[in-house]
């Protein structure tokens, strides 16, 4: 029971800070952003939920089996969890509730190189919770495009 829970627990605080975030950033998504010049690539408003709900399970369940381990890199591992998960949120607020796409570029660079970075160094505690991290990887490196794009283009 206390395995399920080090891994549901994750889960539930990915969602719910991706809950929040949300939350703040509607006003934005339905008035500010429909105006915005995007790149032909740009994916329907209706992918994005989807999306997110399957990486914020692969995150969790990442962070979960860290939490989980024998590890003595736990708390680091942890720590740099937490610091990702920190700029995540903060992006939904420079990019939307702010409207600035040139803070929201800055910080979904840092929240990138963060990530890969956590999944380098989960990597020998966790194989399983580094390859968890690549939908991730791969969905920021994409979202940095149109965040850069929508900078350039407005």
């Amino acid at each position: 029971m206390k395995k399920t829970l080090g891994i549901l627990i994750p889960i539930a605080i990915c969602f719910i800070v991706g809950g929040i975030a949300s939350y703040f950033q509607t006003d934005s998504v339905q008035t500010w952003y429909p105006s915005l010049e995007k790149p032909s690539l740009s994916p329907p408003n209706r992918i994005f939920p989807i999306a997110w709900s399957i990486l914020y399970v692969c995150m969790g369940v990442s962070i979960g089996l860290v939490i989980n381990s024998d590890s003595n890199r736990k708390k680091f591992l942890i720590t740099l969890f937490s610091i990702q998960l920190l700029l995540n949120f903060a992006w939904s607020f420079f990019f939307f509730v702010y409207q600035n796409p040139l803070l929201g570029a800055i910080d979904i660079l840092l929240l990138e190189g963060m990530i890969i970075y956590y999944a380098c160094k989960v990597y020998p505690v966790s194989r399983v919770s580094a390859w968890l991290f690549v939908p991730y990887i791969l969905w920021i490196a994409f979202a940095t495009y149109l965040n850069i794009y929508i900078l350039i283009h407005n």
